[in-house]
C-alpha cells in the first residue's frame, strides 16, 4: 500500500492542513480540489470575518511548511476575513505544497479497486480507487493507500423547509431565496436588498452575522424591513455566551446581534417552521406548519445549516450516525439532541476510523449535520490521522489540543423541538409560534 499516495479530497483549510501533516510525516499526498483554486469555498464568503483569531486558524504543520518560503505569519491576535484567510494563508500553503494540489478535479466516486461495497475479499489489501472528473470533461482513476475526505458541507446547504426537504414552492421561488450570507457592501448585490422586506431564517452564527449586516443596511436605507424567522425561541442563549465565551469575537458577534434585535431593527417570529413558499405577485409569502404567515417578502436569506454530500461514497463501507450522518463516535460528541452548545472534546483517528480501511471523513463533513465546528478541531483530526498513517499509533491517540468554551453550557435540551419547553440551555424552544414586534429601530 505504501506505493500509493494518500488522496485528500478538498483544498480548503482542513484538506491543506492534512496535506501538510502528511508531507511532514513522509507520506506522498495528492490533494484534489473541485474549484479553480485552493480555498474556493472560503472565497465564496470573502466578506465574512472569522470569530477565531489568526493564532487559531493556522495549522502548526502548515506554518512549519510555509516558514522556509519566506511567509510571514499574520498577527495572531487579529481576525481574518474569508478573503484574507485565502490570500494570506491558504493560497501560499497550496503554493508551498506545489504539484500535490490539483484544481478543477471533482471526485465523483471512491471504491476499493476491483470491488463494489458488497465484496469482502481484498478490502484490506487492495488500494482505494478514486474516480475523478476534470473541468474539461475528461476522467481518470487514482489509486490511493488512504482517502481523507475534507470536502466539507458548503456545497450542500439545508433547505428552508423545516422537514429537511424543500418547502412546497421553494424550488419555484429559487430566485427569491439565497442560502448564504450576502455581501451587502457589493454594489451589484445591494439593489436586491436595500428598501426591501427581507426574511432571515435560522439561528446559528451565520444568521447572527446576517442580522448584524442587515441591521446596518436598514440604518443606511430607510424602508428596509427585516423579519427574523426562527424555529425555536429567541432566548438569551441563542445569542451565545457573550463575555463568557472564550472566543471573544464569537461572544461579541452574539452581543451585536442581540443589540440589533433589542433596538428594533427586526420583527422576530419565533416557532416558525416553513411549510410553503407561496407566490405573491413579485413577492412571496412564507407559510408555517401552524398556518402562521409572513407576507410581502422580497427576499429570503435561508441560513439553516449544511449537510454532507455522501453520494460519491456509495461504494465504500461507512459507519455513520443515522441522525447526523456523521461518523458514529464523533456524533456522540456533537449531537445537538443530546448536548447543549458547549465545547466538543478533541478527537482523532480513533473516533474517525471507518469500516472501510484507510477512509476518513474530517473537518466539517465529520460533523455531519451538526453545527459549531472549529478549524482547530479539524487540524487535530488530520494531525492524528497523519500520525496513524505514518505508523505512530501512540502519537495518533495523544490529544494535542484544548478547545475554547462557548460559555453557554447550560444543559442539554431538545434540539429544534417546537413542543419542548425551554430548558435553560441553548436548545429550548417555545411551544407555539409567537409574533414579537420590537420598537422602532434607531437611525443614524
Amino acid at each position: 500500500m505504501t506505493d500509493y499516495p494518500v488522496v485528500v479530497v478538498g483544498a480548503g483549510p482542513i484538506g491543506l492542513a492534512a496535506a501538510a501533516h502528511l508531507t511532514e510525516t513522509g507520506s506522498a499526498v495528492v490533494v484534489l480540489e473541485r474549484g479553480t483554486s485552493a480555498g474556493a469555498a472560503v472565497s465564496q464568503w470573502n466578506h465574512v470575518r472569522l470569530f477565531s483569531p489568526w493564532s487559531e486558524v493556522v495549522d502548526p504543520a502548515a506554518a512549519r511548511l510555509l516558514e522556509p518560503t519566506g511567509w510571514t505569519a499574520p498577527d495572531g491576535d487579529t481576525y481574518a476575513t474569508g478573503r484574507e484567510w485565502v490570500e494570506q494563508y491558504l493560497a501560499p500553503l497550496a503554493a508551498a505544497l506545489g504539484d500535490a494540489v490539483r484544481t478543477d478535479c471533482e471526485v465523483v466516486g471512491v471504491a476499493r479497486r476491483g470491488r463494489d461495497r458488497v465484496v469482502d475479499a481484498g478490502r484490506d489489501t487492495e488500494p482505494l480507487s478514486v474516480h475523478v472528473r476534470h473541468s474539461d470533461g475528461t476522467e481518470e482513476r487514482i489509486l490511493a493507500r488512504a482517502v481523507v475526505d475534507a470536502s466539507g458541507t458548503w456545497g450542500s446547504p439545508n433547505p428552508l423547509g423545516s422537514e429537511g426537504l424543500a418547502a412546497i414552492g421553494e424550488r419555484t421561488a429559487a430566485d427569491k431565496i439565497v442560502y448564504r450570507v450576502p455581501d451587502l457592501l457589493d454594489p451589484a448585490v445591494l439593489p436586491d436588498y436595500a428598501g426591501k422586506h427581507i426574511v432571515i431564517a435560522g439561528s446559528g452564527h451565520s444568521a447572527l452575522t446576517a442580522i448584524i449586516g442587515f441591521a446596518e443596511l436598514a440604518a443606511r436605507h430607510p424602508g428596509t424591513t427585516l423579519t427574523w424567522a426562527v424555529r425555536r425561541g429567541v432566548t438569551a442563549e441563542v445569542f451565545g455566551g457573550g463575555e463568557a465565551d472564550e472566543l471573544a469575537a464569537r461572544g461579541a458577534l452574539g452581543l451585536r446581534a442581540k443589540k440589533a434585535v433589542d433596538e428594533g431593527y427586526l420583527t422576530v417570529v419565533s416557532g416558525f417552521r416553513t411549510e410553503e413558499v407561496a407566490p405573491q405577485g413579485d413577492q412571496v409569502t412564507l407559510i408555517g406548519d401552524s398556518g402562521a404567515r409572513i407576507e410581502d417578502v422580497d427576499r429570503v436569506v435561508a441560513l439553516t445549516g449544511f449537510r454532507p454530500d455522501m453520494s460519491w461514497l456509495s461504494e465504500v463501507r461507512l459507519d455513520l450516525d443515522p441522525t447526523l450522518q456523521a461518523p458514529r463516535f464523533v456524533a456522540e460528541l456533537v449531537d445537538p439532541n443530546m448536548h447543549s452548545c458547549g465545547s466538543v472534546s478533541p478527537h482523532g483517528v480513533e473516533e474517525l476510523t471507518q469500516p472501510e480501511p484507510g477512509l476518513y471523513l474530517v473537518g466539517m463533513k465529520s460533523y455531519g449535520r451538526a453545527p459549531t465546528f472549529l478549524a482547530m478541531t479539524g487540524y487535530e483530526q488530520v494531525r492524528s490521522i497523519a500520525a496513524e498513517l505514518a505508523g505512530d499509533h501512540d502519537g495518533a491517540r495523544t490529544v494535542q489540543l484544548t478547545l475554547p468554551d462557548t460559555g453557554v453550557c447550560g444543559g442539554a435540551g431538545l434540539f429544534d423541538d417546537p413542543d419542548a419547553p425551554s430548558t435553560g440551555g441553548c436548545c429550548g424552544v417555545p411551544a407555539a409560534p409567537e409574533l414579537i414586534t420590537l420598537g422602532a429601530p434607531m437611525r443614524d
